[in-house]
């Protein structure tokens, strides 16, 4: 036996002889405590919980409308060859007076007379009271429409931005003037088209003429300010006049939203369900995770859909464009004010965060609001949602969603059917497949789904928001 004397032992010694069972060892008679399977991708769905949701038993929802007028200009797209800008002709039929023609012959030699113009930042493409002898459109860049103010200062009454176009009315005639003044807020590209290029055209496609003249006769019907077919009242008249007669005209073709769906098989191997279920059941917890991406592809879609999708269902009308890049104060003020009752704005969480930067860069705090127990920013009363299914471009710009939600006041609605077979969740079932000759069970898991626009001014897209930090 070894006499200790205090002081530390030699390297390379023996260690000390263990005393007590290691915990490594011990660990062999225990059990653990698991969580559940976790999965990264799972995010808040602001969208897809806070959408009010239909039931729609026969898989389609149709939106019918009173009789609108299609009024306003839409966007065009462009082919870029080096420097040169030319317009695709199909696209000519989003101008008002030429919406519904196809001869491509004539959109094509309409097409090849436009004129390439570049302007800098601060340069007039056109002045208030000039006659109107041209049609623009805006291939790149973002043009202020300077109108006059309540003292007769200058105001920005609009901001066109790429796509846009304006002058479209020249076509039918040179019958009026400008009633803004057009400036270039950033570097711009533009093509332009005289009207007497116009009647050039015009008078080897009699047809391409004969249509202009028959839109801009029915541009002349009777509309409200939204574009819809008027209703003739009389109010405050006295005696015994001719009251007019009136009907409400609907939409004779209404459009139609059929429930999509995202689907996939679930496999699970017939050993891992018989033995491996304590104490979590391995089938339960596949089918969880499966279930959670697929409401995560369905906010997605919700978004994103190029058919159905929130961010390409907005009118163009409804569609503005940041005035200097970031997200102002004064950009959400006029989202906000282009439509009644907005109850929720969705935004990136990056959008957000740059939102928040202008806010201090003013002196400002937007508000905070209670939903469902959670505190969630607001601005003017409006909860500001963080929604990761917006996308960012790589020249870091997003967008932000307004809408009015709800059958009720004319908004957005999300659109599911419920009562199918096999359903676990409102609107998503998963149906047994069968066992296959290699013992894996299969289960096809899906949901439905869709949204629909009840009238335009329902949603609203704030675009082109920069959301990288400026020094």
């Amino acid at each position: 036996m070894s006499v200790e004397t205090g002081t530390a032992p030699a390297a390379g010694a023996e260690e000390r002889e263990q005393q007590s069972l290691g915990t490594a060892a011990a660990r062999n008679l225990t059990t653990t405590t698991k969580s559940e399977p976790q999965m990264q991708e799972i995010s808040s769905r602001w969208l897809t919980r806070t959408l009010p949701w239909v039931n729609v038993p026969g898989g389609t929802y149709r939106v019918n409308r009173r009789l609108s007028y299609l009024v306003g200009d839409g966007r065009v797209t462009f082919v870029r060859t080096g420097a040169q800008v030319s317009v695709v002709p199909a696209e000519l039929g989003e101008l008002p007076l030429l919406r519904g023609f196809e001869d491509g012959t004539a959109l094509q030699a309409l097409a090849a007379r436009f004129e390439q113009r570049d302007y800098a930042p601060g340069q007039v493409i056109v002045s208030a009271g000039r006659p109107a002898d041209h049609v623009y459109l805006i291939a790149h860049g973002k043009v202020e429409q300077i109108g006059e103010g309540p003292y007769g200062d200058e105001a920005v009454v609009g901001l066109l931005a790429d796509g846009d176009t304006f002058g479209g009315q020249v076509l039918a005639g040179l019958d009026g003037a400008w009633d803004f003044t057009a400036r270039a807020a950033t570097a711009t590209t533009v093509l332009a088209l005289p009207h007497t290029a116009y009647q050039e055209v015009a008078d080897r496609h009699a047809d391409l003429r004969a249509h202009v003249e028959l839109a801009g006769l029915d541009g002349h019907r009777g509309t409200n300010a939204f574009g819809e077919a008027e209703i003739e009242l009389s109010a405050g008249h006295v005696g015994e006049p001719d009251i007019p007669h009136t009907f409400v005209d609907y939409e004779i073709d209404p459009r139609e939203y059929e429930l999509s769906v995202a689907q996939t098989v679930l496999r699970v191997h017939s050993r891992v369900a018989d033995l491996y279920n304590k104490p979590m059941n391995q089938t339960e917890q596949q089918l969880r995770l499966t279930v959670q991406a697929l409401r995560e592809r369905q906010e997605h879609e919700l978004v994103n859909n190029r058919d159905f999708g929130l961010l390409h269902n907005a009118d163009y009308d409804q569609r503005i464009s940041t005035h200097a890049g970031p997200p102002t104060p004064d950009d959400l003020d006029e989202l906000l004010s282009m439509r009644r009752d907005t109850t929720h704005l969705f935004a990136h969480p990056r959008a957000i965060a740059a939102f928040g930067r202008e806010c201090n860069k003013r002196g400002l705090y937007f508000g905070s609001i209670d939903v469902n127990g959670h505190h969630l920013p607001a601005w003017r009363g409006v909860p500001l949602l963080p929604c990761g299914k917006i996308p960012v471009s790589e020249a870091r710009t997003s967008s932000i969603i307004a809408m009015r939600a709800g059958e009720e006041n004319q908004g957005v609605v999300g659109l599911f059917q419920t009562g199918l077979p096999d359903e676990v969740e409102p609107g998503l079932n998963v149906r047994f497949m069968g066992i296959n000759e290699q013992a894996v069970i299969s289960y096809l898991v899906s949901t439905y789904y869709s949204a629909a626009v009840l009238v335009p001014d329902a949603l609203g897209i704030l675009e082109n928001v920069e959301v990288s930090r400026r020094d």
